[in-house]
């Protein structure tokens, strides 16, 4: 098949790296060169790291880099199969590039968006083939994480599901369905409810991040405290999921802490920025 990915941020790079893994020719759009180079330059270390490590051999690492052509032209995408989007998540940004899909893109084209907490439908509203919007969404780093939700809005297909499924599948993921178009989906609502409740308690004075964490891991049996994935996804992007979620729903356990406005005010986002719930300098 052929893939675009538009966005060449962590999620983007990463859902262009599992595409050109798993055969497909991929174009990487964003809409500056720097932005696109840093995708590269992300996908190539990664892609050596699995080499490095024996899971791909060198020649598949550098064959699967070649399979991605980058492009600051969003038109360069209208003749592909899927087109992924994967910008960050505002409404509004999204709602103008699937304008812009909507006009290049060829009939029959599966237009999907990697969302963790913006409703589809809203999304597929600004397009004429809604039934053709899919969410895909995937979990960071993509290379490294198995699982993909597909979201069906009010008005996708069934069709348009089972191309999802097997682009996601194709690409090496484990597929749960989302049935009902709601703000959060699954996966997004769990772990945002948990780490809202957890945030609290920290910032109570109840317990430390620290202890919260452990408490989550030895208690539940979990991987990562919500506090550690929090720091992981990104505190931004914490705050921004469960603020669409509470904006959807108005349910008072997804209304932002203050202490989660105020770390992303000072630029506290976890590890991508070297502070956040824990210091990683």
């Amino acid at each position: 098949m052929r893939i675009a990915v538009v966005g060449a941020g962590l999620m983007g790079a990463g859902i262009a790296q599992v595409s050109a893994a798993a055969g497909h020719d991929v174009i990487l759009q964003d809409v500056s060169g720097p932005a696109l180079d840093r995708g590269r330059d992300g996908i190539a270390a990664s892609l050596g790291r699995f080499a490095e490590k024996g899971k791909i051999s060198p020649d598949d690492a550098t064959a699967a880099l070649e399979r991605i052509t980058l492009t600051t032209d969003l038109d360069a995408v209208g003749d592909v199969d899927v087109v992924v989007e994967a910008v960050f998540e505002k409404i509004d940004i999204k709602a103008e590039i699937f304008e812009r899909l909507d006009k290049i893109c060829a009939d029959g084209t599966l237009l999907a968006t990697n969302t963790s907490a913006i409703p589809i439908t809203s999304i597929a509203a600004v397009t004429s083939r809604p039934e053709s919007v899919v969410g895909t969404h995937f979990f960071s780093p993509v290379p490294m994480m198995k699982l993909c939700e597909l979201v069906r809005g009010y008005k996708t297909s069934d069709e348009s599901m089972r191309r999802a499924r097997e682009f996601a599948e194709g690409v090496g993921k484990t597929v749960v369905e989302v049935n009902r178009d709601v703000a959060g989906f699954v996966t997004t609502r769990l772990i945002t409810a948990l780490a809202m409740e957890a945030i609290a308690l920290v910032e109570s004075g109840v317990a430390t991040a620290d202890d919260v964490d452990v408490a989550c891991r030895l208690g539940f049996g979990h991987a990562m405290g919500p506090l550690q994935t929090a720091d992981m996804t990104g505190v931004d992007i914490i705050l921004n999921a469960t603020s669409n979620i509470y904006a959807d729903t108005q349910d008072e356990k997804f209304n932002p802490p203050e202490i989660l406005r105020r770390m992303v005010a000072a630029g506290d986002l976890g590890r991508k920025s070297g502070k956040g719930f824990y210091d990683y300098s």
